[in-house]
């Protein structure tokens, strides 16, 4: 190891002690783990001590972003069938038929007067980009127990579905870009979104039948319930690559069959053999720590090798942007979502401010810059900017905004027992 990457790694591991020693403390402040590790972050990259860049650390910092995605989506696609999408579903479901798309066309027309120069694909790929939401950067707003359960579970949904829906749109924006023109579109199409998926259903499939068998032989312990969702993952994404495919959507697909099978095939809580059960649970939790560890980390790369550098480049435009995109381009398209379901202005109001863009936003705009270099100058440097305001502001926000919203959801459901707020699909149409 060089002494560059050396003291890089010491810088590492002085911010990432330096959050774990004060993380109980800080964790009921404003300041979130992605504030934390993004403003560490600038701190150790180019425009400050300069001990963290992208140039001289390139391999190393794609390794630990692209895991830390693959895990998140692994373990997002695994959670598809719990309470957030069993109740109030309507809520997802229009953000993501409806206030998804909406929010891309909206982020797409917007970019065209405020940022010349590049291509419409372009200007595509960075509205696709930063339409993912991240809850890992206003956590306290999408769990507080103040919060109804249907707009906690709703925005909880949103944001683990709405990576793996951008996915292939940015595949496929992102071989229509100046440089990848020579690019066979049909093949590109074939490897990364239809290739990649049944890559990724195979693994899924495979994992969760040879699991599930050993299960029930009780030949599983804890720990071999982790190695094996770990060795999914890592089997999935490296099949895609060995393709030319989407590791991404290999994992997505992956981590959406092998919980199908997990679920059919593994015994009930309340069987005898319950306990096998939650030891499986148990290795869900500990792949979605060892994730949550990699994307605060992720966060700690994003300040140092693309939101430290964009701030010395920073222009009227681009900050204009970020703005109009964390609220213009997400609340109209969220109140147009949930225009006649009958849930009240401060509830779409607080849905459609916490649209946080966070890990995904991040990881696809680094994939851009490495792969395209200078030219991908600009995108990045939008990327960064709106992903930079958003851990600022939906993270400073997330307790006040949580505690004002659960103080009116409170009276209101006092005043009127039919709120819609507190009404199941089960029970209500939506």
């Amino acid at each position: 190891m060089s002494g560059g990457n050396a003291l890089t790694g010491v810088a590492v591991a002085v911010v990432t002690a330096g959050y774990a020693l004060v993380s109980r403390r800080i964790a009921a402040t404003a300041v979130t783990a992605p504030l934390f590790f993004t403003a560490c972050g600038v701190l150790i990259g180019p425009a400050g001590l300069g001990l963290f860049g992208l140039e001289h650390s390139a391999g190393p910092v794609l390794v630990l972003v692209e895991t830390a995605l693959a895990l998140v989506l692994f373990t997002d696609a695994m959670s598809l069938r719990g309470r957030q999408l069993h109740q109030g579903r309507f809520l997802p479901v229009r953000l993501l038929a409806i206030g998804l798309p909406l929010t891309i066309a909206a982020g797409w027309l917007l970019a065209w007067p405020l940022l010349p120069g590049p291509t419409v694909w372009e200007l595509a790929l960075i509205a696709t980009i930063l339409a993912p939401t991240d809850a890992a950067v206003c956590r306290t707003a999408l769990s507080s127990p103040r919060v109804p359960p249907l707009v906690r579970s709703g925005l909880n949904a949103e944001c683990g579905v709405g990576d793996g829906i951008v996915l292939p749109v940015f595949v496929l924006l992102l071989a229509a870009l100046p440089g990848a023109a020579e690019e066979d579109h049909v093949g590109v199409f074939w490897r990364s979104l239809v290739l990649s998926a049944a890559l990724g259903v195979a693994c899924g499939v495979a994992a969760g039948l040879l699991l599930g068998r050993a299960r029930a032989a009780g030949w599983v312990s804890g720990e071999g319930n982790q190695l094996m969702i770990l060795a999914t993952v890592l089997a999935s994404f490296a099949l895609a690559r060995l393709v030319d495919g989407s590791g991404f959507i290999a994992v997505w697909a992956a981590g959406i069959a092998f919980a199908v099978l997990v679920r059919r095939g593994g015994p009930a809580d309340d069987s005898p053999d319950g306990a096998r059960s939650r030891r499986f649970a148990g290795g869900h939790e500990f792949t979605e720590n060892v994730a949550a560890l990699l994307a605060a980390m992720s966060f700690l790369v994003f300040g140092a090798v693309l939101l430290g550098p964009a701030l010395e480049y920073l222009d009227w435009r681009t900050v204009v942007y970020a703005l109009l995109s964390l609220t213009v381009v997400r609340m109209v398209p969220v109140a147009l979502a949930l225009a006649g379901t009958g849930l009240r202005p401060p509830t779409v109001a607080y849905v459609g401010w916490f649209g946080p863009r966070g890990l995904a936003s991040l990881v696809l705009a680094l994939l851009v810059v490495k792969e395209y270099g200078a030219a991908a100058a600009l995108p990045g440097r939008v990327v960064a900017v709106t992903v930079g305001l958003s851990v600022l502001a939906h993270g400073v926000t997330s307790i006040l905004l949580s505690e004002r919203y659960g103080s009116w959801y409170e009276k209101a459901s006092r005043r009127d027992p039919e709120l819609r707020e507190r009404v199941s699909d089960g029970e209500r149409g939506g």
